[in-house]
């Protein structure tokens, strides 16, 4: 998106910032300079052209986030003008640093803002998140052509490439999800959406990345990495026996259910069967009525097991689905919130 790519991560701070309870925690600008940059710009009623609003930005630099807070507070009338959204980026560029932006962006080439259509680049939406300018999405450090590459860990779904699931699994419940050219926040007020795994969720998830496709089973020749991923005993011979308990009919697959029944028969899911979840969209085109509001709906996880309830097909169903393959939503308006 253009302006919701520095809006949005916002709005999920102070999604934080209602969880925790606490004083407005800043976006956290990792391997910043020593100082905080807060950029400011006396401006007048009347509209102001780019290149004027530009001649008046002051530079401020603060020793302390004590004395940041006070300044923006005290300044809060101007981030609310035409420009406060690009004021606000220009501080967190300038406290991280440019040379440390250019150090982490993979190609320098490649602007955080589209100079076409507008759009902010995932290296601009990580810096928001996370304080890194990184362009990646999956988890960790991974070897690409032979370049170790820093790779982020906060909260985003994406729907055109797989995410990290450190990105999917944020202290509290509030994710951005992200289409084409927008990016929208989702959050419940449900805690156990992301509570540590228990062993039986993470053996699903384990189970499910040897069955892409959602089937439900997997073939009998995978049993053993699925056992060896879990740390389960994986010694050919004791793998054999289990392919046959779990395959008696030798139809060649083991069955997501049976393997649960065998492996973790007492093990519920942390997650509530069903749970309240908003949506908000910030464009007004999007909303009923042209009204920018929150869209409020029930969510329901099943597992593969359950009876399916097909509600809808909707882009933000399918998002959702990159962490809870079976969830359902039914949603309170009388047409499904857009991600777009």
């Amino acid at each position: 998106g253009g302006p919701c790519a520095v809006i949005a991560p916002v709005q999920v701070k102070y999604g934080q910032y209602l969880f925790a309870v606490c004083n407005l925690c800043f976006i956290a600008v990792c391997g910043a300079e020593k100082c905080l940059v807060l950029c400011i710009a006396a401006l007048a009623a009347e509209e102001l052209g780019s290149e004027r609003f530009h001649t008046l930005i002051q530079k401020r630099t603060y020793a302390n986030v004590t004395e940041l807070k006070e300044a923006v507070f005290d300044q809060y009338s101007t981030w609310r003008n035409r420009f406060g959204v690009l004021l606000f980026l220009y501080s967190v560029i300038l406290t991280k640093g440019i040379a440390n932006v250019r150090n982490e962006i993979e190609d320098t080439a490649e602007p955080l803002i589209d100079p076409v259509y507008g759009h902010g680049s995932q290296s601009l939406i990580n810096l928001l998140l996370t304080g890194y300018a990184v362009l990646n999405v999956w988890d960790g450090d991974r070897e690409c052509s032979g370049m170790s590459k820093l790779l982020m860990h906060f909260y985003i779904f994406e729907i055109y490439f797989q995410v990290g699931g450190f990105l999917k699994s944020p202290k509290f419940p509030i994710w951005i999800l992200g289409s084409e050219t927008h990016l929208t926040v989702f959050f419940a007020k449900e805690m156990s959406l992301v509570a540590p795994e228990s062993p039986w969720e993470q053996a699903r998830r384990v189970f499910q990345t040897y069955d892409p496709e959602d089937n439900g089973f997997i073939p009998d020749t995978l049993l053993e990495d699925v056992m060896r991923a879990l740390d389960l005993v994986s010694d050919p011979e004791y793998v054999n026996i289990m392919k046959n308990k779990l395959d008696p009919e030798g139809l060649g697959i083991i069955l997501l259910g049976k393997f649960r029944q065998e492996f973790f028969p007492e093990q519920e899911s942390t997650i509530q069967d069903s749970f309240p979840v908003y949506h908000h969209n910030g464009l007004k085109q999007s909303n009923h009525n042209e009204k920018v509001m929150y869209v409020e709906g029930t969510a329901v996880i099943m597992g593969f097991e359950d009876p399916m309830v097909r509600t809808d097909d909707t882009p933000v169903k399918r998002c959702l689905q990159t962490k809870w393959p079976y969830i359902e939503l039914m949603w309170n308006t009388d047409r499904s919130p857009s991600l777009n």
